[in-house]
């Protein structure tokens, strides 16, 4: 921890070194919503075992790499392939992603996420807007010592979810006719997927999505203050809810049946952001 702020200066170097701009907005895309990816234009791409004291991608679905160009006309970085505390990673190095958006001069982050749908209107395939998050559950973002260079050790997660970028991603879901929910995600250490239980638990505190990623990231966002828009795409109904057992392969199967419509949506909000 004592270089870790030294180790990503050098990680952020590396990369201001093979780019040609300054992202404006981060993206992280989350398990099998990579298609996105696809959609940058004049792009360069940066495999996380490229750079200097980055971890890498361990999960299918997450390609490892950040890339940059442009999309709907905006320079951005995009994480293709995120970074969960399941796969044996400490908190500081989960979000190293977005403090690497923060360090290049991003001003906002989109990050989306295959989420469990608890909310038993949703459907799955649904894309869910994040209005706040259950995290308790989540080993602290920000454990350790405090790095002045991003933010003051406490500080206000009131907001974390960015009220303008609501505003245009109910805008845009309305001019594209959209059925986009919104509602709470909670997060769950995994890898293994929620017991009915747990998931009985989480609506009594009012979860509408149950996901293993997004809060640490969205945490160290609110602390070095950039903006947030969160996205769940509901991939599947958590346990208990349908009479049917949980896998990762059903996770990629209704993200690529959606991809379509996540993807125009995506590229219309970074248009209007």
């Amino acid at each position: 921890m004592d270089k870790y702020y030294e180790n990503l200066l050098e990680s952020v170097e590396y990369i201001e070194k093979r780019i040609k701009d300054v992202p404006v907005l981060g993206i992280v895309l989350g398990s099998g919503l990579g298609m996105l990816a696809d959609k940058i234009e004049d792009k360069i791409e940066l495999d996380y075992k490229d750079i200097p004291n980055y971890p890498v991608s361990t999960i299918p679905g997450h390609a490892g790499r950040l890339i940059f160009g442009y999309l709907s006309g905006k320079y951005v970085a995009c994480m293709s392939g995120r970074f969960h505390y399941y796969e044996g990673y400490e908190p500081n190095q989960i979000h190293i992603g977005v403090r690497t958006f923060k360090l290049l001069g991003a001003k906002g982050v989109i990050i989306t996420n295959a989420a469990g749908g608890i909310n038993t209107s949703f459907n799955e395939g649904a894309i869910m807007l994040i209005k706040d998050h259950i995290g308790f559950l989540a080993p602290s973002a920000l454990r350790g010592p405090n790095i002045e260079e991003f933010g003051e050790r406490f500080f206000d997660m009131t907001r974390v979810y960015d009220r303008q970028y609501l505003d245009t991603a109910r805008k845009v879901a309305k001019k594209l006719g959209i059925d986009v929910k919104e509602g709470v995600y909670m997060f769950f250490k995994g890898p293994n997927f929620e017991t009915p239980a747990e998931i009985r638990a989480a609506r009594i505190l009012g979860a509408d999505a149950a996901g293993m990623s997004t809060v640490p990231e969205v945490v160290a966002c609110s602390h070095c203050g950039l903006k947030v828009l969160g996205i769940s795409v509901i991939t599947n109904m958590a346990a208990g809810i349908l009479d049917k057992q949980l896998s990762h392969a059903e996770v990629m199967e209704t993200a690529n049946r959606i991809r379509k419509e996540f993807v125009e949506y995506v590229e219309a909000i970074v248009k209007e952001l």
